[in-house]
């Protein structure tokens, strides 16, 4: 039968894996999400490869730093999926301005607009560490809902 201490270290990583299995749930879940078609038929994973593919001429080494040094923040696990949407939405954004190259104001209107409201304190503390002044971007910030005014 269990008893004292054992049983307590038992309830304890009962409760800790639980814990750990929602988190995880939650995370594939959103995952599944991500490549669940659309109504256009294609996924968001589907359109972030398609502007990545369609737009990686454009990318230079300087462009492809500046993406870097701007990831660098995001844990080394979660990174190269910030690279993907962000790099996605920079794509998006040159390819519908018939941009010749990407340069550093499409790599900054794609990271703020990529960058989920909730991390923009962190994309301004970044943004500060490089001297970069964001007052040009400031309605990039307003977001309603995930979409950007103007």
């Amino acid at each position: 039968m269990l008893e004292g201490w054992f049983l307590w270290f038992i309830v304890f990583w009962v409760i800790v894996l639980v814990g750990l299995f929602a988190i995880g749930g939650f995370f594939m879940f959103r995952k599944f999400l991500k490549v669940f078609p659309k109504a256009d038929g294609k996924s968001d994973l589907d359109w972030e490869e398609y502007y990545v593919d369609k737009s990686i001429h454009l990318w230079n080494d300087e462009a492809k730093e500046m993406l870097e040094e701007l990831t660098k923040p995001v844990p080394e696990l979660f990174r190269p999926v910030a690279k993907q949407k962000i790099g996605a939405k920079i794509g998006e954004i040159a390819l519908k301005e018939k941009a010749k190259k990407i340069n550093m104001d499409l790599i900054i209107r794609g990271y703020i607009i990529a960058t989920p409201p909730r991390d923009y304190k962190f994309l301004r503390k970044k943004l500060a560490e490089i001297n970069f002044d964001v007052t040009p971007y400031e309605h990039l910030f307003q977001k309603d809902k995930g979409k950007t005014t103007s």
